[in-house]
């Protein structure tokens, strides 16, 4: 199985690479708590998708710590990365997409894999439930996502994004991309793409990007980019390739399942500077407890 972690964006809201941020005195960071719990439950690789620019601080910070536990891997995800006869356009910054960083990962990727960002600590308990899923699903069709309580995923210091699932027989039919807030004591829910807010409460099931595929997936980012790009000339420097999309796309086309792997687990993660000290605390608190070594790698 092969952990595929998304690292190429760009923390505008925390003021800089939140992936390579201290968050423990040994100067370990939130993606080497990640790859310790995927390799505890049977992950034997980890590609990193970042940008090329910042390929050597990786490999001498994150990579050259975890690389004598699990094989390592680098895939680069740049604006000029397209199909041919395409270029990128004047005025683009941002990458183009989720979907965009896991098709960059092709030709890294032969087996069952799942994907995660690199500034978000999923807890153990998620990576166990998708490391199950991969590890006996041979139908290349059915693809999975972890779906967490929506009171494990908040934070003090304002509204996080989460996709609000809708499900059926424990199967996804329809992720609400949302933008989650209290409101006079109550959780709201703003669709991203307009719509009515809603209320959710604390034991609904949201997305936090943690899926699990098959290499099935890479046939269809790479069938439907160009048609993407070709349907967002009018928005070319800012439109977003996303991967709940692409899967959604396959679910109405009958071409794809997503199976809803409920998980207990408590997300932790950097979406506001604010945040940095109540995520030291409470690794720390997991370290003390003894549920991950003291440095993690030492």
């Amino acid at each position: 199985m092969t952990l595929v972690i998304m690292a190429a964006g760009m923390g505008s809201r925390f003021g800089g690479l939140k992936q390579i941020e201290p968050i423990d005195e040994y100067g370990n960071f939130i993606i080497d708590y990640s790859i310790y719990d995927a390799i505890q439950e049977g992950f034997t690789k980890v590609v990193f998708i970042i940008k090329k620019e910042n390929y050597d601080i990786f490999r001498e910070t994150v990579g050259a710590r975890v690389e004598k536990y699990i094989d390592v891997e680098y895939a680069f995800q740049e604006l000029d990365k397209l199909p041919d006869g395409y270029n990128a356009p004047e005025g683009r910054v941002k990458p183009w997409g989720t979907g965009h960083a896991i098709l960059c990962a092709k030709d890294k990727v032969n087996e069952n894999f799942a994907i995660i960002n690199s500034d978000d600590f999923y807890g153990r308990d998620a990576y166990r439930v998708i490391a199950n899923f991969l590890k006996n699903n041979h139908d290349a069709s059915k693809y999975a996502m972890a779906g967490y309580m929506v009171k494990n995923t908040l934070t003090e210091n304002g509204s996080v994004k989460r996709g609000v699932c809708q499900e059926e027989n424990g199967y996804l039919t329809k992720l609400v991309e949302s933008k989650i807030e209290k409101v006079d004591g109550e959780l709201v829910a703003t669709p991203l793409e307009g719509g009515d807010n809603f209320k959710v409460s604390g034991d609904d099931l949201v997305s936090m990007n943690m899926f699990g595929f098959t290499p099935k997936l890479f046939d269809k980012l790479e069938d439907g980019f160009p048609k993407f790009l070709d349907s967002h000339k009018e928005d070319m420097t800012t439109c977003e390739y996303l991967i709940p999309t692409i899967v959604f796309e396959q679910i109405e086309n009958g071409e794809a399942t997503v199976e809803v792997l409920k998980t207990d687990a408590v997300w932790q993660g950097i979406t506001y500077r604010e945040d940095k000290d109540k995520v030291v605390s409470e690794l720390k608190a997991l370290v003390d407890k003894g549920e991950y070594p003291k440095g993690v790698w030492k």
